[in-house]
């Protein structure tokens, strides 16, 4: 029996999320399904994130156990010719029992890109959420130290989440705009049920003046969901890159 890490891309547009449910859709579900075909055996695969539904993926981990033969290099060209054109597997490495594919993560990074312009551009939206209205990319730029370190993130968590702490240490934040594309871009040891999508979504109160600069600690520090901005949409959303310790297998906050 071999264990197996996979790095898997999608578009999370027409999947109810990454985990397999009841009666809908979902990435988990079509990828074992295509592990099944290509393997000749019932397979169970478990993710490095519960992306949610609409929300879109450059590196997912994905772990399973199986018997076959296929080589690590070649497998993710034997997995893609089973799966749909919205998911694709980018690599493949063997890993040891003691590898877990959530205990073992050191940071992940996602990215929330906003299409900000007059009009919306149907090419961006699947991948985009749009504000029409002019962002203070300074204002927004001027925040993100505030988010950096160790917190309670509760201000930044949604209702339904079965986390056992709201605390989460930051690493990065940054904002940058390229024409009418602002991209916030955040690396943590951890992120809340929605939490990236609730920071970006402050920000963007920030860049339109409804939220003061000055007010984001308070609003960090108050651990009040009601005092941060609105949670944007999913289709913004990207899980960019993860990290792991492949000799970590500690306790998951």
């Amino acid at each position: 029996m071999k264990r197996m890490l996979l790095k898997i891309a999608y578009d999370g547009t027409a999947y109810f999320g990454w985990q397999r449910q009841n009666n809908f859709m979902t990435v988990q579900q079509k990828l074992e399904e295509s592990l099944e075909k290509l393997l000749g055996q019932k397979t169970a695969v478990r993710g490095s994130s519960r992306t949610d539904t609409g929300v879109h993926a450059l590196a997912q981990g994905a772990v399973f156990s199986g018997d076959f033969t296929i080589p690590e290099e070649n497998f993710p060209y034997a997995l893609n010719s089973f799966l749909p054109r919205d998911i694709s597997c980018m690599g493949a490495r063997l890993v040891d029992d003691s590898f877990h594919p959530q205990y073992s993560v050191v940071n992940k990074t996602y990215r929330y890109r906003i299409q900000n312009d007059r009009f919306r551009d149907p090419m961006l939206s699947r991948y985009s959420a749009f504000v029409p209205r002019e962002l203070d990319i300074e204002k927004m730029q001027s925040v993100c130290g505030f988010f950096l370190g160790r917190h309670d993130f509760s201000s930044f968590c949604a209702s339904g989440s079965t986390a056992k702490t709201t605390v989460r240490e930051i690493y990065a934040l940054t904002v940058e705009k390229n024409q009418n594309i602002i991209d916030v871009v955040v690396k943590g040891n951890g992120f809340l049920y929605n939490m990236v999508r609730i920071i970006a979504g402050t920000l963007v109160d920030v860049g339109l003046s409804k939220i003061p600069p000055q007010d984001i600690p308070y609003i960090i520090e108050s651990r009040d969901r009601t005092k941060a901005g609105k949670t944007l949409a999913p289709e913004g959303l990207t899980l960019m890159e993860i990290v792991y310790d492949f000799e970590k297998n500690g306790e998951k906050q």
